[in-house]
């Protein structure tokens, strides 16, 4: 066929097959660049490559033939559409973690053959419009739903349904023309013939969609990105824990509540007994092991509200508040025991660890943080000048450890 004898429906079925299939290879190439959503991308190449075959088949139906030809090669086409739109669904569930439901798709998957199947014979057109649209709308639903979630709860965006809302107009367009084959099945076959305002519209109306749903995606991985960056500059690369500029704004932010609330708090400096030892007798990677390690006890025995960061080479800060100095002292304690009840495992096999614990109460209303710190640290010298393996509370009114808890 040449250009000049395409109708305003091949138009715009071409325009919609041909944008598919170049974002498909615009997310093919990109998931060799996103390395953890490299699946996702993979599956949204998959149902833009989908959607271009989709429509190439549709294309085709409306210049094939005889009847039964077209109705085929129709069926077909709606087939890869829905099969499109799954690929789309299970990418979006891969990118927010959540499970891919196999026996749901199958499920959809036979539906729409079946509803392929009846429309080849004659009057099945308008059933299989009515099956193949209700079920890409419930999967537009379902997208919009899971994205809503996404969103709200791990992106913690301000307008969570802006995200979705393409999936929301595309269920709504999906369930309008089920309705409409359902309870008028004579103007959908009527339509369903080159240049009919239906083809075009709907073809038109699917570009529309079909960018805002790549803009989705687009911004779903960007937002991922944004995240990550983020969460990188204000956590130690080691531990996974925040960094000293990260947890000396969390200490700042709680010394002015403080003020503000007159709530208490506590802070515990920790540090890794022998851990130049580890290091010279077993290597650096046992070395780093360690760190992880007492970060995973920490993380295992300190509070939900509380604040972890590394802020030296084997030195951990511990932000408690509400906790005044008797409660930070028994969950330091805890920490003590769990640490010399839980030996790092290495290759060489188990390498007993042990810390020791410095800890200060804040001193209201006027004293900064780092002297609040530095009282916690001289506690925590305190505790390996008198062995080591234990847990020393600062006095109130000197930067001098006071005594032993």
């Amino acid at each position: 066929m040449t250009l000049s004898a395409m109708s305003a429906t091949d138009v715009a079925f071409t325009m919609a097959g041909v944008m598919q299939a170049v974002l498909g290879l615009v997310w093919l190439l990109g998931s060799w660049l996103i390395g953890d959503t490299r699946r996702a991308a993979v599956h949204w190449a998959g149902y833009a490559a989908l959607s271009a075959l989709s429509f190439a088949l549709l294309t085709s139906a409306l210049h094939t033939p005889g009847r039964m030809p077209a109705e085929l090669v129709r069926a077909v086409g709606n087939l890869a559409g829905v099969v499109a739109l799954l690929a789309l669904q299970r990418g979006i569930r891969l990118f927010v973690g959540r499970p891919v439901r196999f026996r749901t798709d199958g499920i959809a998957l036979a539906i729409v053959v079946a509803a392929a199947v009846i429309g080849v014979f004659p009057g099945g057109g308008s059933v299989r419009v009515v099956i193949t649209s209700s079920v890409l709308a419930l999967l537009a639903l379902t997208m919009s739903k899971d994205l809503f979630v996404h969103t709200r709860d791990d992106l913690q965006l301000r307008w969570p349904v802006a995200l979705c809302m393409p999936m929301i107009l595309a269920s709504a367009a999906f369930g309008f023309r089920a309705a409409r084959a359902m309870f008028d099945p004579g103007s959908i076959a009527t339509e369903m013939i080159r240049d009919s305002g239906l083809n075009v519209g709907s073809a038109l109306a699917y570009v529309v969609l079909t960018l805002a749903f790549h803009a989705t995606l687009m911004a779903l991985v960007a937002a991922r990105l944004t995240a990550q960056l983020r969460h990188r500059s204000r956590h130690d690369g080691l531990t996974g824990l925040l960094d000293r500029r990260a947890i000396d704004e969390a200490l700042q932010a709680q010394i002015q509540r403080s003020r503000r609330t007159g709530e208490t708090f506590s802070v515990l400096m920790l540090d890794l007994d022998h851990f130049k030892a580890i290091n010279d007798r077993f290597g650096h990677a046992a070395g780093d092991c360690a760190l992880k390690h007492v970060a995973a006890v920490l993380r295992e025995v300190l509070r939900e509200v509380d604040s972890l960061g590394r802020v030296g080479g084997e030195e951990f800060l511990a932000l408690m508040p509400g906790a005044a100095l008797d409660a930070a002292g028994a969950v330091a304690e805890r920490v003590r025991e769990r640490l010399a009840a839980s030996p790092m495992l290495i290759a060489a096999g188990p390498v007993a660890t042990s810390a020791s614990i410095g800890m200060a109460q804040w001193s209201p209303p006027d004293e900064e943080a780092s002297r609040l710190v530095g009282r916690a640290d001289s506690a925590l010298y305190a505790a390996k000048a008198q062995g080591r393996d234990r847990v020393v509370a600062a006095g109130v009114e000197s930067t001098v450890p006071m005594t032993a808890w």
